[in-house]
């Protein structure tokens, strides 16, 4: 089982047709979506970060170029979020 909770879900991830509903699902807090270079963005929904969020490490926005330093991204969010 993979980090998501799925069998087989970077496996998935290998195409251009993203599985962004696994990411969606696995994080309802974020919205995905993919800049015309390929670009992997989450933004937090329905949260506008203050300066001391952003001051404890917390970002509105986090992009990588693939799905997997994008789940890192996000959990180290959630690591952050939970210290605060």
């Amino acid at each position: 089982m993979d980090r998501l909770g799925g069998a087989g879900y970077s496996d998935r991830m290998t195409t251009v047709g993203y599985d962004v509903e696994a990411l969606r699902t696995a994080f309802p807090d974020w919205s995905f979506f993919f800049s015309d270079e390929g670009v992997l963005y989450a933004t937090r929904r329905g949260v506008r970060l203050d300066d001391a969020d952003i001051l404890k490490g917390l970002h509105q926005t986090v992009s990588a170029n693939d799905v997997e330093t994008v789940v890192d991204l996000l959990e180290d969010q959630q690591r952050v979020a939970a210290m605060s």
